[in-house]
């Protein structure tokens, strides 16, 4: 059996990971699908799909499952959703999402949901990684190391840092 597991991984982080590892359980193979692929360079979406496809295959590559990554683009059309990402992605069994549009999407075109208790979610959250990173504050423990690593050799933290700047002129 094939699951399908999507998100925008901006960036992949440890309850990421702890989702796939519930999810390998259950399944056979594992579709990763890269949400938002086309979006880059922004406070909520700095990393490119290249990126991303990079981190979330070195923080999974230990797992025993096979898995496959497939950037997904947005499509601003709900009701056509489902078979967008179907037309994107390996045939699969069974979606996997707490996101409640997602879910819904996927349950009016027939598709299996599974739900699964979210992990730390209280500090495992991209906007909180994103802020951290900003701030100069402690993120690297709430990511896989490689991410860490991939991140680092983008410059992506001096890139969020850059992109989050204003161009308003500071009052003096």
């Amino acid at each position: 059996m094939r699951g399908f597991y999507i998100g925008r991984y901006q960036p992949f982080h440890n309850g990421h990971r702890y989702m796939v590892e519930e999810i390998a359980d259950e399944v056979d193979e594992v579709v990763l699908g890269i949400g938002s692929a086309g979006d880059s360079h922004s406070t909520r979406n700095p990393f490119t799909a290249g990126e991303r496809v990079m981190m979330v295959t070195k923080a999974i590559q230990d797992l025993d499952v096979t898995t496959y990554v497939v950037p997904i683009e947005d499509l601003d059309r709900n009701s056509v959703w489902v078979s967008h990402v179907r037309s994107m992605s390996p045939r699969f069994d069974v979606a996997y999402s707490n996101n409640p549009l997602v879910i819904r999407l996927f349950e009016e075109a027939g598709v299996e949901v599974r739900q699964s208790p979210m992990f730390r979610r209280d500090v495992l959250e991209g906007t909180e990684l994103r802020e951290r990173m900003i701030e100069g504050d402690d993120w690297e423990a709430l990511v896989p190391a490689v991410v860490a690593d991939v991140i680092d050799e983008i410059d992506g933290v001096e890139r969020i840092r850059r992109i989050a700047e204003s161009d308003t002129p500071v009052d003096q």
